[in-house]
């Protein structure tokens, strides 16, 4: 019998032929285990694990390996009856005991309205400054760092990242940059601090904004540096930019609003201006699906990708011109498992902090990502515009946004473990 439950089941936890298997699942009442193979509802597997009906312990990613394995079995008729009479002898209801309280869910499964508004914002960015202290770097930049090797540091990478966005947009002493979704700040302080350029962020969530500006004082940067709580649609025609940089952001706007978007760039860029977006992306575009809805309902309430092919399309037809295209996607792998490395070192505190259910929301949905991402399906760009038919501001060769200054080298063009030239 166990041999059969090994085969049809493949290496879920205590069935597992591997002597020292890399994750071990654990379930709460065996009504789940029946619910399971009556059912098969991922969305439903993914809220049991949010309410604590299951138990993970060891590497989460394995779980998403299980859903492309689920995906790829073909079952004989013996075995999906063998399979249903053994969960049918299960419970039917929930044995009782303690579980999680329910998480934050702010979506109910119908169509998601993309209207970014400050709530939204607030359920996935305001959660707690001390909460994504815990995980993310000492600059605090939550979108994918920029690793010379697998073995630099996190801190280092998101160093280099942010000097690389900095090179990409030939930042010169005096311009005027404005950062679309600032974040902590990150960006604007390391733009100033480095390239002493004058610097305008705007974001919606309310506790970016104060870790923001208290940076920001802290760091004497108060005359380069200047933040608000603000849309960028209700960015004021004047004054104009130099350059603008949005990272991490984009995934909020709903490709509905794409020629809003680009648009209200557009209008607010100087001629000879330079526009780096950095924007998570997929090979399908937002379909209704049961990783989709869960996102929406649990992590982002208004997130949506497109494909980088539409992207471009909707930067081209707002009258950019592409000048840079670079894919990041291995090196948000590398930053998300480091992010999960950190918050499941950290559980307990975060625990103390945000509750149990807010945990495993964060710590399910960065190692889907980080699966997602290591497979294929998504994938983040960095990509570089200027308004169509001007002079360019930026220089003959690729090779000089990997220049620290004329001498050094960050790192080399070309295929290289770092991946700096991954297209």
């Amino acid at each position: 019998m166990m041999d059969r439950l090994r085969r049809v089941c493949g290496t879920v936890s205590a069935f597992t032929v591997r002597p020292t298997p890399p994750a071990l699942w654990f379930f709460a009442s065996p009504w789940y285990l029946r619910h399971l193979v009556l059912h098969r509802d991922l969305v439903h597997f993914a809220e049991s694990y949010l309410a604590g009906d299951l138990g993970i312990e060891g590497e989460i990613e394995t779980l998403f390996d299980l859903t492309q394995h689920a995906r790829q079995l073909h079952f004989s008729w013996w075995d999906k009856w063998w399979l249903l009479r053994r969960a049918l002898r299960l419970p039917r209801q929930r044995t009782s005991g303690s579980r999680i309280s329910a998480p934050p869910a702010v979506r109910d499964g119908k169509a998601v309205q993309h209207h970014n508004t400050k709530q939204s914002i607030a359920h996935h960015y305001d959660v707690s400054n001390d909460f994504y202290r815990l995980w993310l770097d000492p600059e605090m930049v939550y979108s994918c760092a920029y690793f010379r090797d697998p073995s630099q540091a996190l801190a280092n990478a998101q160093q280099d990242k942010l000097d690389h966005i900095c090179r990409k947009l030939c930042l010169e002493p005096g311009q005027q940059l404005l950062d679309i979704g600032c974040g902590w700040g990150a960006l604007a302080i390391w733009a100033a601090r480095h390239y002493r350029v004058q610097v305008y962020g705007i974001t919606l969530s309310e506790q970016q904004y104060r870790y923001a500006i208290e940076r920001v004082r802290s760091e004497g940067l108060a005359e380069r540096v200047r933040i608000e709580l603000r849309d960028y649609r209700s960015l004021p025609v004047d004054p104009r930019y130099d350059r603008v940089v949005s990272v991490g952001m984009f995934e909020h706007i709903g490709v509905a609003n794409f020629p809003l978007y680009f648009g209200i760039v557009k209008r607010i860029l100087k001629p000879g201006g330079l526009f780096l977006n950095h924007g998570i992306t997929n090979d399908t575009g937002w379909q209704d699906t049961p990783v989709t809805r869960f996102m929406n309902r649990y992590v982002f309430p208004d997130g949506e990708l497109a494909r980088i092919s539409d992207v471009e399309n909707a930067m081209e037809q707002a009258g950019f011109e592409i000048i840079d295209v670079e894919g990041l996607r291995h090196h948000y792998t590398l930053t998300l498992r480091h992010w999960v490395r950190a918050l499941e070192m950290h559980r307990e505190q975060a625990v103390a902090m945000v509750g149990e259910a807010t945990y495993r929301v964060w710590r399910l949905y960065m190692a889907g990502c980080a699966h997602f991402f290591d497979e294929g399906s998504t994938n983040v760009y960095q990509v570089l515009t200027a308004p169509a038919y001007q002079s360019l501001a930026t220089p003959l060769r690729r090779d000089d946004f990997y220049k620290k200054d004329n001498n050094e080298k960050v790192c080399e063009c070309g295929d290289r473990k770092g991946r700096s030239r991954d297209r």
